[in-house]
């Protein structure tokens, strides 16, 4: 029986609702960013970003229903975010998302975020099926999962302290570039060279897939102050291109020798940071010499939004697993 999924995310700084008909066909996806108003002040703040929810989130919901050509009256689940990510913009969408479920008498269905960016993978290539190992990368996680079935998961590996996105935005920020950081560290490492600094690539006694990119991030901040101590000039885009490197690198490394440990042969990435080119160079060509096929989303569904969360409802739902008025948010959600 056919499923219709409508889909809310405000974990962050984009206010997002979808239409998704059985966890694949995406009937609407829209997105309110809140970038340009964050840009002045470097990064998201959480206060701004959640009145800014409250603002948009009604509307939203309608414009991802009108684009659809449906109304509530047609959806069997609402599916809604509920961590990780900032607890006030998590509870806006979260108190959106009970509000119509009670008033409409609609199922609920609590997302993890993570599972969330998975599962934009389902959408973007219908023939993907688990089991596989998947690359989580965004401004908050950096996760190596295996993904053992649709609603079953293991952690293989993850970041010990910084994500690879925060990294990113931290970088872009000492080089001047302001926010959001990734994307403008990525396109002027397009002029730098990658092999102009080695940065450190952190490998733990262990032999573990998890990561740590604060060396690599603070590694950067002192060659850069050593060089204005000394009056030595820099090219920024070199600086740029080998801190790119050294995060694509080991996220590259780990994660396909994660999926060797797992036997298997497809290798997925998902989140923020999968949109970077270079990751997706690294790993197409990683992939080839392995043997291994690779799956990634278009950029639009690697940043958050809510198609990615209707179909994880979608899944989630299937397992008769509903929420209800008690939902909360949880803003240090594990997968």
């Amino acid at each position: 029986m056919d499923k219709l999924i409508l889909g809310i995310e405000s974990s962050c700084d984009e206010t997002a609702a979808s239409v998704v008909l059985n966890g694949r066909t995406v009937l609407s996806n829209v997105i309110s960013s809140q970038i340009d108003i964050h840009k002045k002040y470097g990064g998201v703040v959480p206060e701004i970003a959640s009145r800014n929810h409250i603002l948009n989130i009604s509307q939203v919901i309608g414009g991802a229903l009108s684009e659809a050509g449906k109304d509530f009256s047609d959806i069997d689940a609402i599916a809604v975010t509920y961590g990780p990510g900032l607890v006030g913009a998590l509870l806006v969408g979260v108190s959106a998302a009970k509000a119509i479920s009670v008033a409409r008498g609609i199922p609920l269905v609590a997302v993890n975020h993570i599972h969330g960016h998975i599962a934009a993978n389902y959408i973007e290539h219908p023939d993907l099926a688990p089991p596989f190992v998947c690359l989580v990368a965004s401004g908050g996680h950096s996760h190596i999962v295996y993904v053992k079935d649709y609603m079953e998961f293991e952690i293989l590996g993850r970041t010990r302290d910084d994500a690879a996105g925060e990294a990113f935005d931290k970088i872009a920020r000492v080089l001047g570039l302001g926010y959001p950081g990734g994307p403008k560290v990525e396109k002027l490492s397009e002029s730098g060279r990658c092999d102009a600094v080695s940065f450190p690539q952190v490998e733990f006694s262990d032999n573990c897939f998890d990561f740590s990119f604060s060396g690599v991030k603070t590694a950067v901040i002192n060659h850069l102050h050593k060089l204005e101590q000394r009056g030595e000039t820099y090219d920024k885009a070199d600086i740029a291109a080998s801190f790119q490197y050294a995060v694509v690198n080991v996220l590259t490394e780990h994660t396909i020798r994660a999926a060797k440990a797992k036997g298997t042969n497809k290798v997925v990435l998902a989140g923020g940071v999968s949109a970077n080119g270079a990751l997706r160079r690294s790993f197409d060509g990683a992939a080839k010499a392995n043997g291994m096929e690779l799956y990634y989303p278009r950029p639009i569904l690697c940043t958050d939004n809510a198609a990615m969360i209707a179909c994880a409802g979608y899944y989630k739902s299937l397992t008769g697993e509903f929420a209800d008025g008690t939902l909360n948010a949880v803003p240090n959600l594990k997968l």
